[in-house]
């Protein structure tokens, strides 16, 4: 049966992507921070024992990716999605803004999903699979519309630009790379007055994931399968 290993999977779009793909038949490797405190992950995870395993993964502690590496071993793994990612300071403008808060989004939104990507690249490669991550809208540069949250747009703005070149590099792998907008959603990062609900956005997604070819890699999409600027 295929297999697709999430990041952040104990809520908002994670948790739904589990739903989603177990629903479906797929095996799922669900990671978050803390599973302990995972209530709904873990109940989802007993309704489906054993299509649902669940991994302990803080993504920004190198050791726990290569802990989780060494867990899963050489199991192929058709879909990657990198998914865990954090907002960080809100209403970051000149005048207030954080170092110290800038370089830690910087190593959850930015730096993680690569090194999530480079220890299970061989993983992918061996299911001639798709790694996704999802970014924002607010990553693209093209898009900017005025001079707010500096730490969490720069921090998608950089993940496009490495996942791009991952993309390249992974290509001759028979490895579809893609970043994903996943809409404004009803999440905890999105608030209550967002344009659409997790199970939309999440099944958009997972539409687009299915009808990548190895000739799209490294493209940014909209969660609906439209382009997006970068």
């Amino acid at each position: 049966m295929p297999k697709v290993m999430i990041t952040g999977a104990n809520r908002g779009l994670g948790l739904e992507f589990v739903r989603q793909y177990v629903a479906d038949g797929w095996e799922v490797i669900a990671t978050c921070r803390h599973p302990g405190e995972a209530k709904d992950l873990n109940d989802l995870a007993e309704q489906h024992t054993p299509m649902i395993r669940v991994y302990p993964l803080a993504v920004d502690m190198s050791r726990q990716i290569e802990d989780l590496k060494a867990e899963i071993g050489d199991d192929p793994i058709d879909v990657l999605i990198n998914n865990a990612g954090i907002f960080g300071p809100r209403a970051a403008k000149l005048g207030n803004l954080d170092p110290a808060a800038w370089r830690h989004v910087f190593e959850v939104n930015t730096i993680a999903p690569i090194k999530v990507a480079e220890a299970f690249v061989d993983n992918v490669e061996a299911a001639k699979g798709t790694i996704a991550t999802v970014s924002s809208n607010m990553g693209s540069i093209e898009n900017i519309p005025r001079g707010d949250e500096y730490i969490y747009r720069s921090s998608k703005a950089a993940l496009n630009s490495a996942h791009r070149s991952l993309a390249f590099e992974l290509e001759p792998k028979g490895i579809t790379c893609a970043v994903m907008h996943p809409g404004w959603v009803r999440t905890d990062m999105g608030g209550p007055d967002a344009d659409i609900e997790e199970t939309e956005s999440v099944s958009g997604m997972r539409a687009l994931i299915a009808g990548l070819s190895l000739d799209q890699t490294g493209l940014f999409w909209n969660y609906d399968g439209e382009r997006m600027p970068w």
